[in-house]
């Protein structure tokens, strides 16, 4: 006899996906921003403030996500990972994110995956920095609307969750994200991604990285409260979003983005 899971999960699979290509950061226009926000009737819409420069790619926000989410701590996993950007003089553009950043950029060296470290001599980099990156929450969540079975869907605070019973495997989620932000669990072999970490916020609770981030790094609020200090940030500061042009709404925003990253 076939399952409910089963059934649903062989539909799904016989449904060709599409792929998606990059694409670059665009910067925010406050304005306009502000004036979609003032048109929502909820209260609370939770953002994310990444900010670059205060980055040192420790890892710390890693492990944390980890140890909270119960996701398992040597798996090749992570719900938000650190990338590493290295800018030679020549032109050319490495990044890397060994184990998500885990346990940090313990060598200077680049780790390139099959093809191994890339050694870069100091004289030759233009510039390095760190870029966290996890769920961006969107407003017009593509992993939504591709799901058959609704496992994944939207909070009324703009949150996007996976209820773990519904979800049959098919992936589709994981095709149409176009940050790269979800994967298999390991242990469950169900969609997982970030979620603000949704049971602590929703309780006063800061997210489990950004209480592990000892620079400040990391930051979330409701950009629906004038007075939160990341909806100040985001109105007075300039701050970008990644991949705009999919028209998905990204709700994680960015200090000192280059637009380099990817």
């Amino acid at each position: 006899m076939i399952t409910r899971r089963d059934f649903f999960k062989k539909t799904a699979l016989s449904i060709a996906g599409a792929a998606i290509p990059l694409a670059a950061l665009e910067i925010v226009d406050p304005k306009k921003l502000f004036a979609e926000v003032a048109a929502e009737t909820t209260s609370t819409r939770w953002v994310f403030l990444v900010d670059t420069y205060k980055c040192v790619g420790c890892g710390l926000c890693v492990k944390a996500c980890k140890l909270e989410n119960e996701v398992p701590y040597d798996a090749n996993v992570s719900r938000t990972w650190v990338e590493r950007y290295v800018l030679t003089k020549k032109g050319h553009v490495y990044a890397d994110s060994p184990k998500a950043a885990r346990d940090g950029f313990t060598t200077a060296k680049i780790d390139l995956n099959a093809d191994g470290l890339k050694d870069i001599s100091g004289e030759g980099i233009e510039k390095a920095f760190f870029v966290p990156k996890l769920c961006n929450q969107c407003e017009n969540p593509p992993c939504v609307q591709v799901c058959p079975v609704g496992a994944t869907y939207q909070t009324a605070d703009g949150v996007v969750l996976v209820d773990r019973t519904w979800c049959i495997g098919c992936g589709y989620c994981i095709m149409g994200c176009p940050y790269g932000a979800r994967f298999f669990h390991p242990v469950y072999h169900t969609a997982e991604k970030c979620t603000f970490c949704y049971h602590r916020i929703s309780k006063g609770l800061k997210t489990a990285c950004v209480q592990a981030c000892p620079f400040g790094a990391r930051q979330i609020g409701n950009i629906k409260d004038p007075n939160d200090p990341v909806t100040q940030i985001i109105k007075t500061q300039r701050v970008g979003v990644l991949k705009s042009e999919y028209g998905t709404k990204p709700q994680v925003y960015y200090i000192g983005l280059d637009e380099e990253v990817r």
